[in-house]
């Protein structure tokens, strides 16, 4: 048990190695300049190790916990909460977890995510996959299948609110808290029915 605390801990402390010394090569070469073999010896690994932790490059970017601890939190909500205000609950909940540093690099990724257009690309397969994990949180919450056409239209409509705000700032968007205060008051809208 103890060994596996110890390895975990481990992974944790090379994953971070591997994502820190990537930032801040993008920051100093930017990200097309920064090759894996630079981040891997930056960060004292191999490149067969990076690619065990981080599958290509973009998902150096991509792979934060964010998502990890929303839905953590969306499933800690009191059950009278409908789903939207659960998740706008849990998304101030998951953004109040993070310590300056954590925030900072958050920040950061979001920025990279936003503007590096490779990246932003294969962010579309991470909305996929954001919009399955999604469907079942909001299906356990409602006791309904993870496929049921009405759920996995609830899990758009969340999604498709929150890139409805980011997408008109991609590129230059700040990712602070009035970004995610105009998340909340989108959702806010979704959850009256979106009354125009």
């Amino acid at each position: 048990m103890q060994q596996d605390r110890l390895r975990e801990r481990k992974k944790a402390r090379t994953r971070a190695a591997i994502r820190d010394n990537a930032l801040r090569l993008f920051r100093e070469q930017g990200y097309h300049a920064t090759t894996v073999e630079q981040i891997a010896a930056a960060a004292e690994v191999s490149p067969s190790t990076f690619f065990r932790y981080f599958p290509t490059k973009e998902d150096v970017v991509l792979g934060d916990d964010f998502d990890e601890r929303m839905f953590g939190a969306f499933e800690r909500q009191p059950p009278d909460l409908t789903p939207v205000a659960a998740i706008r609950a849990a998304i101030r909940e998951a953004i109040a977890a993070y310590d300056p540093q954590e925030w900072a690099r958050f920040r950061e990724m979001s920025a990279f995510a936003m503007s590096v257009s490779e990246v932003r690309a294969r962010s579309l397969d991470e909305l996929a996959r954001t919009i399955d994990a999604m469907a079942e949180a909001v299906a356990k919450r409602t006791g309904r299948a993870s496929g049921d056409l009405a759920v996995r239209a609830y899990a758009g409509a969340v999604l498709g609110v929150v890139l409805s705000v980011l997408t008109p700032d991609l590129g230059d968007a700040a990712v602070d808290d009035q970004l995610y205060q105009r998340i909340d008051e989108a959702l806010a809208l979704l959850e009256s029915g979106l009354p125009l």
